[in-house]
């Protein structure tokens, strides 16, 4: 039997793929609990048809994601901090303190998007990743720098 699968199943497959299961399966679990429907013709073709749009759609918002990664890739940031002895810093930063700077620079980003794992805590400078979506990372230079008192 060949059913549409409407949700990820483990060891069955990705929702939107047609698969063949044993037709006891199909009948009395995939189809009444919703889970899947019948594979028919029309049905093939109609999901044909929308995975081609969705595959036009993703690659679109990839290359968007490329053009956007590609731009924040020359940004770099700086960052005054107070610093102790030995140029130790008082603080530290965090991807909230890039995304602040960031946007003073006009350029809107989601501080969840920058992946520290751990804040900075020394001077100098730093290249930090920005994950943009879809396997697209781009990679920002952010400089601590002495503050001046």
């Amino acid at each position: 039997m060949r059913v549409i699968l409407r949700e990820n199943l483990d060891n069955l497959g990705k929702a939107g793929e047609v698969v063949t299961v044993r037709p006891g399966y199909g009948r009395n679990y995939l189809l009444p609990s919703g889970l899947a429907v019948p594979a028919t013709e029309k049905d093939e073709a109609r999901l044909q048809h929308e995975q081609r749009v969705i595959a036009a759609r993703v690659a679109k918002l990839a290359k968007e994601m490329q053009s956007e990664a590609d731009r924040l890739s020359q940004v770099s940031v700086s960052l005054a901090r107070a610093v102790g002895e030995g140029d130790k810093l008082y603080g530290s930063v965090n991807n909230r303190d890039i995304a602040d700077a960031l946007n003073e620079q006009g350029i809107k980003l989601d501080a969840r998007k920058i992946q520290l794992d751990e804040p900075i805590k020394t001077l100098g400078m730093t290249e930090v990743s920005v994950k943009l979506g879809h396997d697209v990372t781009a990679k920002i230079k952010v400089w601590v720098v002495k503050k001046e008192a």
